[in-house]
């Protein structure tokens, strides 16, 4: 596994040397976009609105529209934007994690020390443990300041970007249904249902089944043959009634 970053934690006044490591991965299947009549592929060209000619890499720049123009930026200035602290990831104050919307998140890494930084990240990752708590704390990745939850997953510190605030839409404009009346009997009902469902997170168990069978399909395909695939009917509701509801889903939990 290759480190996409290096730099330090800041805690407090001690500096931990460390290499940041992609923790997560995709499992979608790497689809090319082909021509359907010969199937080469496709690619996408650097046209210039204007002339309609491609653009070679060295004559684009990045600008910001204004007034029906532009502002053209140039790398100094993205190098002028970025704060001084760019290598390292300074925590500014402990959170308890609990209180992080699951809104926030974006992405995580594995943060693995340096050789002089072993005991220094050892200490941080079991004072995190023992406190229960996480640090909240910027750096620059790619030229981009990012917010990041720094929190122990088993013995590894992993640094969980997320967003901030003002990247979060308001919901003020979401129809919410306020004026609906809930009976106590639907609320217990429902409450149940929750109480019947619930158990660990073992996120294991879940598999991503539509890639799974996307890729049975293209084996079979290239076999030049089709596989069978089974589709879950959807079962529909006896009634309208929204107890009744309840009552048949506990029933046919307690069945399976």
């Amino acid at each position: 596994m290759r480190s996409i970053w290096k730099g330090s934690i800041g805690f407090g006044l001690v500096n931990i040397p460390i290499k940041l490591y992609s923790a997560v991965q995709n499992s979608s299947l790497g689809l090319d976009m082909l021509d359907s009549r010969d199937h080469s592929r496709i690619r996408y060209q650097r046209i210039n609105d204007k002339t309609r000619k491609e653009v070679p890499y060295d004559k684009i720049v990045k600008g910001y529209p204004m007034n029906d123009n532009y502002v053209i930026l140039e790398d100094k200035d993205f190098e002028d934007a970025s704060p001084e602290k760019s290598k390292i990831i300074e925590i500014e104050n402990f959170v308890d994690i609990e209180e992080v919307n699951p809104m926030y998140y974006e992405t995580s890494y594995y943060s693995e020390p340096e050789k002089q930084g072993r005991k220094a990240y050892a200490l941080l990752m079991k004072a995190l443990q023992k406190s229960r708590k996480a640090g909240l704390a910027r750096f620059v990745l790619r030229s981009t300041e990012n917010l990041c939850i720094i929190h122990p997953v088993k013995n590894v510190i992993v640094i969980t970007k997320i967003r901030f605030a003002e990247e979060i839409r308001p919901s003020e404009e979401i129809l919410t249904p306020d004026d609906v009346t809930v009976s106590k009997k639907e609320l217990d009902m429902g409450l149940a249902l929750i109480n019947q469902y619930t158990g660990k997170f073992e996120i294991e168990k879940f598999k991503d089944e539509y890639h799974h069978e996307l890729m049975k399909i293209i084996q079979a395909k290239a076999k030049g043959k089709r596989p069978t695939i089974k589709k879950l009917k959807p079962q529909k509701a006896a009634g309208d009634d929204l107890y009744d509801q309840l009552m048949q889903s506990l029933n046919t939990r307690k069945g399976a």
